[in-house]
């Protein structure tokens, strides 16, 4: 693990490092072609320099999130913002359901929106997956 990352995990409280942790093993295990680095203050994946997921502290939870997740057409995860996102949050470690999780992290090799060029594009999204 990047020491920046392992830094961003160790400042959680205990039950959210737990989270993160283990989010952190099964991303990196499954995506393993995936740079991975803090960004915009929190982990996150990218393939050829697109964003796929990451995972980030809020108040009450950890929030996962999908930038191209509304497309998994997947009933656990639920829409975030204007985009494409899609976002799971989780309070205990054991609400991760990693059947559910390895699934999504499949679907995001394999559909993807262009969010590396989102601002060349003026806020248009295109499909590269």
């Amino acid at each position: 693990m990047k020491q920046e990352i392992q830094s961003y995990n160790d400042s959680q409280n205990i039950e959210d490092k737990e989270i993160s942790n283990l989010l952190y093993a099964e991303i990196s295990a499954f995506l393993i072609e995936a740079e991975n680095k803090i960004w915009h203050r929190h982990p996150v994946w990218f393939l050829d320099g697109n964003p796929i997921v990451g995972y980030s502290k809020l108040k009450d939870s950890v929030r996962l999130l999908f930038w191209s997740g509304q497309s998994f057409e997947e009933s656990g995860l639920q829409k975030e913002g204007n985009f494409k996102a899609a976002e799971a949050r989780y309070t205990d470690v054991k609400q991760i359901n990693l059947d559910d999780l390895r699934r999504w992290l499949e679907k995001s090799k394999n559909i993807q929106w262009d969010y590396k060029n989102i601002v060349k594009r003026k806020g248009l999204l295109i499909r590269i997956k």
